[in-house]
């Protein structure tokens, strides 16, 4: 039997079967047959999916909770944030960035160069629409998308052949409880909603965390005249963003070419102890692990100065240990110290979301909503699911797989998503059902 004529008997005996009159709340929702990959996420991954698989042919959506492109970058970036890796580092499938755009482009030069790529491939994300239920169908070999959009929440249910997961490793902010939170009397936010240090004028601010934001921030504030603490609770590689005129990355991606991972682990602490100086003497004590060798064990990504360091040696940035507990105009440290403070940010990272929405245990963890499999090999799962950008190697490694999925998808495609969408239109469906196609161009 052909995967046609199956599809036909199993919804058929969906139709007339009594028992799956559980699913019967779907039928009031809209249902739309995607004929190539629905992709969740419009970040750079999903756009970059999106483009290699436009360039091969095979249509794709692209749905995202978002009223834009890159929402994290638009919505939940400070303002003065730049890529932290040159530029051709960071660049898209297929698109260059401008070529007078400068080593290390500013947000808004990030977002012109999405904006640019999005409207050059005709991508055209739908927008306000949140995916709550993502679920593979084994009688039918088709995904189930179950979204809610706008403000009255109306339901769509979107069928599918090849669903791409591409909402990413920062979908959500880390917010962790401190003792006495509820007791503090200024603001405690998280970084997400930080902009600039204009309001922080001449304030006490504790930043709480020391990855690439909270140093940033914790520099951000220092150009504007307020006095900002930083706590570090954990040991943290500190690299230069430059060493000997090349930027630190793209010098260990060279070296790593000829030499093993110590080795050059030890060159780049010798130039940072050079550049940097001793860090422990100021509270930022290096882990074991050489930076390199722990992002391949732990994912953890080193820190990249730009000028947080010297803030921190003149006094002007001051270390803290961990909080113990939080008074209505104070923080108590683990080593007995207690500070006043009109504000706390908590720099405090993110994570995935995919647990929340997607019913697959088997590609994704339930723990940490990452793939089970490393890098190079968490892009690909069972039955048409494929991720992209959790591979904790930026927009380096997600245009990587950006790409490896287009070519997967597109060896299926010629074969098999004509077949459905001929297919689709004779479906039955139960009463009162109508099922759209989505009205994509197929090359």
């Amino acid at each position: 039997m052909d995967n046609n004529n199956h599809l036909k008997e199993v919804e058929g005996k969906r139709v007339h079967d009594h028992f799956n009159n559980k699913k019967a709340a779907i039928s009031a929702a809209r249902r739309i047959m995607v004929p190539g990959p629905v992709i969740v996420g419009a970040g750079p991954s999903g756009l970059a999916t999106a483009a290699c698989l436009t360039e091969k042919g095979v249509p794709s959506l692209i749905l995202e909770r978002a009223n834009c492109i890159a929402s994290l970058w638009q919505l939940k970036t400070y303002d003065r944030l730049r890529l932290h890796l040159p530029k051709q580092f960071c660049q898209l499938p297929l698109m260059p960035f401008p070529s007078n755009f400068p080593t290390y482009p500013t947000k808004q030069q990030f977002l012109t160069y999405l904006e640019t790529y999005t409207n050059y491939f005709g991508l055209d994300p739908v927008f306000n629409t949140t995916v709550v239920n993502a679920e593979y169908d084994h009688l039918s070999r088709l995904w189930r998308v179950k979204t809610q959009q706008g403000l009255k929440q109306e339901e769509t249910v979107y069928l599918c052949q090849w669903l791409i997961v591409a909402t990413g490793e920062n979908a959500e902010e880390v917010v962790p409880y401190i003792e006495g939170m509820d007791c503090f009397r200024g603001p405690i936010f998280h970084s997400s909603s930080y902009k600039t240090g204009e309001l922080f004028r001449d304030k006490n601010v504790l930043v709480v965390g020391c990855g690439n934001s909270g140093m940033e921030v914790s520099l951000d504030l220092c150009n504007y005249n307020a006095r900002p603490s930083l706590v570090v609770r954990d040991t943290v590689h500190v690299l230069p963003q430059e060493m000997i005129g090349r930027s630190t990355f793209g010098l260990s991606m060279c070296l790593l070419k000829w030499f093993p991972v110590r080795l050059v682990d030890q060159f780049l602490l010798l130039m940072s102890w050079l550049m940097l100086g001793d860090t422990s003497q100021f509270g930022l004590i290096r882990p074991k692990l050489g930076p390199l060798e722990l992002k391949n064990v732990s994912g953890k990504t080193p820190v990249l100065d730009v000028g947080t360091v010297a803030k921190i040696r003149s006094g002007n940035i001051k270390v803290c240990r961990a909080i113990k507990r939080l008074t209505h105009h104070a923080a108590e440290f683990i080593d007995g110290s207690i500070e006043n403070y009109d504000a706390i940010i908590l720099a405090t990272g993110y994570k995935s979301n995919v647990p929340y929405w997607l019913k697959d245990t088997e590609m994704f963890s339930e723990k940490d909503g990452f793939p089970r499999m490393e890098f190079p090999n968490g892009w690909k799962g069972a039955h048409g699911l494929y991720a992209v950008g959790f591979n904790k190697r930026g927009l380096l490694g997600a245009s990587i797989e950006a790409r490896r999925i287009s070519e997967d998808i597109e060896h299926q495609w010629n074969s098999e998503a004509k077949k459905l969408m001929a297919f689709s239109r004779s479906l039955p469906l139960p009463p009162n059902q109508d099922l759209e196609f989505n009205s994509m161009v197929v090359n």
